[in-house]
């Protein structure tokens, strides 16, 4: 906790103001986090092919989302704490893996919450014709607009969403509507993308790239609980998840199913916009007139606009939380005295969106998707964690939320996200999992430079978390970062071998015709496999060199819980 001192109030999390919020609001701020409507989808239908589309988009919601929506809401409900999953790990691992949780979840909204106010100006650029200058403006204007809403408080942003939900939901129930009632085709034909004459995807291609964007799609779940803090009420966030859910899912699948089944050609299903691309608005602009495809268009820019909002709001609490704990610079913390709201994180992702919008930045947003399914690893197991710490009769003892199925159902949720997230780590494509790799690795390296600068929870309490003075780190960090070294360098190593057997019979051809990464290394698909084996490499020996200096330097034993009963909201 941070003292306001001179301004006569308390910084950090201490300083929050506190609101009331209703079950519709968060389910509808969770909608906006996630989905704000099905906009991306139509790439997974063109570029894999309409049948593995729909079904991982079915699938999808029974083995990822339903899972992840419930290690979100029984870690939610024990610990209803500003930072969410930065906390969670925290409290079952200790600060090193906190700090790795919050890092890969800010750092990667920090870098792609700029691709909204982009495609704001896509979408509204096929309605006026706007110059460079113009469209910069428009990118400001939208960035100045949020902002203000943000550091109004997030009753305001939960407004905000809510109104621009019942709009979406409005259209996209439309659309499944109009579509259904002129159903004229299988939906599901072709399986996997066949432009015919021989021209097909392969099978391994098709679900790998399907299985990333569908991943992309049911992601963000978690992104509620960094407001945890800000909640008179949290419990009402397990509830929120549980029914955002399924509506999102429906979202998902019935305006997809429709669209196909009515308009078909499913190879021009787009989002680009481009003379003759097709879409979810083509549903509406052929069967009820180009006016409401038109319409629909309005409704694609009130989307982007809805998860800019949350995005901001969740995002710009990340470096707040690790600040408050002594983890980032300390005026981060920084709480505005009439709002109290984190005006200086906003303020700073705001500012850092508006530099990046500017620019085309497609190789940092490659490590935005393994960043995610990094957190989607660490997360599963700091749940297991904490179910041991906190038993569950205690939990019912005091109306806490309990995913169902007892310590099977546990396991089986957490090992299916765990399953998934290492899967589509590895077949999500080699460039992807190259720039995550070094991405990642980031996390240690501040982690280090942070707990040098700042004492980390030392600070708070040195008694109980004293800092080795050998290491100048805590008491255990190097046994941490020795396990990370090791796990991610044999993870490196095995990539190195299992891409070139998956996408063996046509990465080369296809890294080498993609030629659009601004570094010449994505282009080459031997290159980044050796770049991978030598990274494996040297993660693997620094993880060993850690585990050797904490064996002769850090002999105490390793932290793994930095909280007391009170934290656990019982």
């Amino acid at each position: 906790m941070s003292n306001g001192g001179e301004y006569g109030h308390l910084d950090g999390v201490a300083g929050l103001k506190k609101v009331d919020m209703k079950t519709r609001t968060v389910v509808f701020m969770i909608y906006c986090l996630v989905a704000a409507g099905a906009f991306g989808i139509e790439e997974m239908v063109s570029e894999s092919g309409p049948g593995i589309a729909l079904t991982m988009l079915i699938i999808f919601p029974i083995i990822w989302a339903w899972p992840i929506s419930n290690l979100v809401a029984e870690a939610g409900s024990l610990l209803p704490s500003e930072g969410g999953v930065y906390v969670w790990a925290r409290d079952a691992f200790g600060e090193f893996w906190g700090f790795q949780a919050g890092w890969w979840n800010t750092v990667s909204i920090y870098i792609t919450n700029g691709i909204y106010a982009a495609l704001v100006v896509g979408y509204t650029s096929q309605f006026i014709e706007m110059s460079q200058a113009t469209q910069f403006m428009l990118k400001i204007a939208m960035i100045v607009v949020f902002t203000i809403i943000n550091l109004l408080g997030i009753r305001e942003v939960g407004a905000v969403s809510t109104g621009f939900s019942v709009a979406i939901l409005a259209a996209f129930t439309l659309v499944a509507i109009v579509g259904f009632l002129n159903w004229h085709g299988n939906p599901f034909d072709p399986f996997f993308a066949d432009w015919g004459g021989g021209d097909y995807l392969e099978p391994t291609e098709a679900i790998g790239g399907c299985l990333a964007i569908c991943i992309w799609m049911y992601c963000g779940y978690e992104c509620i609980s960094t407001l945890a803090g800000e909640v008179k009420n949290p419990q009402v966030i397990p509830k929120g998840l549980l029914i955002a859910m399924p509506l999102i899912a429906l979202t998902y699948i019935l305006p997809t199913l429709a669209g196909l089944g009515s308009i078909g050609n499913w190879f021009d299903w787009s989002t680009d916009g481009t003379q003759g691309s097709l879409g979810y608005y083509a549903v509406l602009a052929e069967n009820l007139g180009p006016a409401w495809g038109y319409a629909f268009l309005f409704i694609a820019i009130i989307s982007q606009c809805a998860i800019f909002n949350t995005y901001l709001a969740s995002g710009s609490r990340g470096f707040f939380v690790l600040a408050d704990d002594n983890l980032c610079p300390k005026f981060l913390v920084k709480i505005s005295k009439k709002r109290g709201v984190p005006y200086v994180g906003i303020l700073s992702l705001a500012a850092v969106t508006a530099i990046l919008a500017q620019y085309d930045f497609t190789t940092l947003v490659m490590a935005e998707v393994v960043f995610v399914l990094a957190l989607y690893v660490i997360m599963p197991l700091s749940v297991v964690k904490l179910r041991k710490l906190a038993p569950i009769e205690d939990r019912v003892k005091n109306n806490l939320y309990v995913m169902p199925g007892g310590k099977y159902g546990i396991y089986f949720f957490a090992g299916i996200v765990v399953l998934i997230s290492v899967i589509a780590l590895m077949i999500n494509g080699t460039d992807y999992f190259l720039i995550g790799i070094i991405g990642c690795s980031t996390g240690p390296l501040f982690y280090v430079i942070c707990k040098w600068a700042y004492g980390g929870v030392t600070k708070r309490d040195p008694v109980n978390y004293p800092i080795n003075p050998k290491t100048r780190l805590a008491y255990g960090d190097t046994f941490h970062l020795g396990i990370y070294g090791v796990v991610s360098g044999v993870l490196s190593i095995i990539g190195s071998f299992f891409l070139r057997v998956w996408e063996g019979s046509w990465g080369e051809e296809y890294y080498a015709e993609d030629g659009e990464s601004t570094f010449w290394i994505f282009n080459d698909y031997y290159a980044m496999l050796n770049m991978l084996f030598y990274i494996g490499i040297g993660l693997t020996v620094f993880g060993i060199i850690m585990f050797i200096i904490s064996k002769t330097m850090d002999k105490r034993k390793p932290i793994t819980k930095i909280y007391d009963n009170e934290n656990l909201n019982m």
